[in-house]
């Protein structure tokens, strides 16, 4: 039992789950972003922007694989330093207590405060405009975030740390940022972001599905499953459609429509029928399944990890 507290996975992950991103501290994601902007501004102009995107992804991606893997090398004859910076590096990949912190914070002003300070705060976790949003399209799109986000911020990042250790991890975490900064289909970034828009799609491919079934196993929905395979394919994302549609299924409501990002109206597929009110029950109860699914792909990973 003292071993497994000497894991740095989980030591991260209750790190995470207790005190989320710590926002007056450095944070390697925004560091990721200073790189990417920089980046974007000397090469995003010009000809041939789609090989200077892809070109500039390469390069990052493999900086963070090769600067954790041979740091880490480095220290590895000091056991404790080598544990607190695996440990810290790990709660640094995760995102889940913040992920569900941002959605109750969205809920307490649209509760407390009214629409307009519920979209305010919604604006802050979300691409699509919510200036004309109503109460049931705000919850709506905090119920989205928070299954397409849990693949994101927590089962793909856990995956890819099962599979290659934190320099893994931290290097999908790059490729999740520069999709999330320059992976969209304006004219600015059709093709200078079409690398890392294409290579966060194959890396999510797998921790999507994940996702969807972890939610279904956690909640024992029949339901859940059911939207899957029926809404799952549907999404313009060949991904978000996953856990969107478990969770949608999960708590019987629907998600999609139609929606504005970046000043261009996107008719998102709907997943599923029941166009009922979704409550605030329906936000708290899809932030415990969240954990959940947290805590269960965590045990999983250590579990795998003592037989190999």
């Amino acid at each position: 039992m003292s071993e497994l507290f000497k894991n740095p996975l989980l030591i991260g992950f209750l790190l995470d789950t207790l005190i989320g991103d710590p926002y007056k501290l450095p944070h390697p994601i925004r560091w990721f972003g200073n790189f990417i902007a920089f980046g974007e501004r000397r090469f995003n102009n010009g000809s041939n922007r789609k090989l200077k995107g892809a070109l500039m992804a390469v390069v990052l991606i493999f900086s963070v694989w090769a600067t954790l893997f041979f740091g880490l090398k480095l220290i590895e004859p000091f056991e404790t330093a080598t544990l607190i910076v695996s440990s810290i590096l790990v709660f640094y990949g995760l995102a889940n207590h913040t992920l569900i912190a941002e959605a109750l914070k969205v809920e307490r002003k649209l509760s407390n405060e009214g629409l307009e300070a519920g979209r305010k705060q919604l604006s802050f976790i979300v691409g699509r405009d919510t200036s004309s949003l109503n109460e049931n399209q705000i919850r709506t799109a905090v119920l989205e975030t928070l299954a397409e986000n849990l693949s994101d911020g927590v089962v793909a990042p856990l995956f890819f740390y099962a599979l290659g250790g934190i320099p893994l991890m931290f290097a999908y975490k790059m490729v999740n940022t520069l999709d999330s900064m320059i992976g969209y289909k304006s004219d600015r970034y059709k093709d200078f972001g079409w690398f890392a828009a294409r290579t966060d799609d194959w890396a999510n491919l797998i921790p999507a599905r994940l996702t969807a079934l972890l939610l279904v196993l956690v909640t024992f929905s029949f339901r859940g499953a059911k939207f899957v395979f029926k809404y799952g394919r549907k999404h313009a994302s060949p991904n978000s459609g996953y856990p969107e549609s478990a969770l949608a299924g999960i708590l019987n409501v629907r998600f999609g429509g139609p929606n504005v990002y970046h000043g261009q109206l996107v008719a998102k597929p709907y997943i599923g029928t029941n166009a009922r009110n979704i409550l605030k029950q329906d936000l708290y109860k899809a932030c415990i399944i969240n954990g959940l699914v947290a805590i269960v792909a965590v045990v999983a990973i250590l579990a795998l990890s003592s037989f190999f």
